[in-house]
C-alpha cells in the first residue's frame, strides 16, 4: 500500500482518522522484521545443532526425537518405558509424517529406538527407546543444551 510523504497511508488522514492508524506500516514491517529474525536464529541454531551432533553419529532431528522419547513420562505408558505414537512424536518435533517415518527407521537401524505394538490400539505402533538409544541421549543431551543456551542467550543481557 502506498505511504503519503508525511507518514499517512491512502484513505488515511495525517492524524490516523480514516480507514486505517498511521502507525500499520510501522507496526506491520517490525512484525515482519521480527518473524525473519525468529527465522534467522532458527535456521542458525539449527546448523549449530546439526554441526554439534554429527560428531555423535546425530543431526538436529534425531536428537530431538530421542530427547522427546527420554522425556516421556513412564507413568502413563504400558511397562513404564520411554515410548510414545508415531504421531504424537510427530506433533512435538514439527516433521511431516514421511519424514518423521524415515528419521525412526534410520534410529531403528542404529539400535536406537525399536518399534512395538500399541496395546491400547493394536492397529498403532509405539516408538521406545532402547537402552543404546536411552545412552546415546544422555551423552549427548549436555552438549544440545549447551547449544541452546550459547545461541537462544547470545545478545541477551
Amino acid at each position: 500500500m502506498p505511504v503519503m510523504r508525511d507518514g499517512a497511508k491512502d484513505g488515511v488522514d495525517a492524524d490516523g482518522a480514516g480507514s486505517g492508524a498511521g502507525g500499520e506500516v510501522g507496526d506491520e514491517r517490525a512484525l515482519v522484521d521480527r518473524w525473519r529474525d525468529i527465522l534467522a536464529l532458527h535456521a542458525r541454531t539449527q546448523c549449530e545443532l546439526d554441526r554439534a551432533l554429527h560428531v555423535h553419529g546425530l543431526g538436529a532431528s534425531d536428537f530431538e526425537v530421542l530427547d522427546v522419547l527420554a522425556d516421556s513420562a513412564a507413568p502413563h505408558t504400558p511397562g513404564g518405558d520411554c515410548s510414545f505414537r508415531v504421531q504424537e512424536i510427530a506433533d512435538r518435533v514439527h516433521l511431516s509424517q514421511s519424514a518423521l517415518s524415515r528419521l525412526i527407521a534410520r534410529l531403528e537401524r542404529d539400535g536406537l529406538v525399536r518399534r512395538a505394538m500399541c496395546v491400547e490400539d493394536r492397529r498403532g505402533v509405539r516408538v521406545v527407546l532402547t537402552d543404546d538409544g536411552h545412552a546415546l541421549h544422555g551423552a549427548v543431551l549436555p552438549v544440545q543444551r549447551a547449544v541452546l543456551a550459547r545461541m537462544l542467550t547470545a545478545g541477551q543481557a
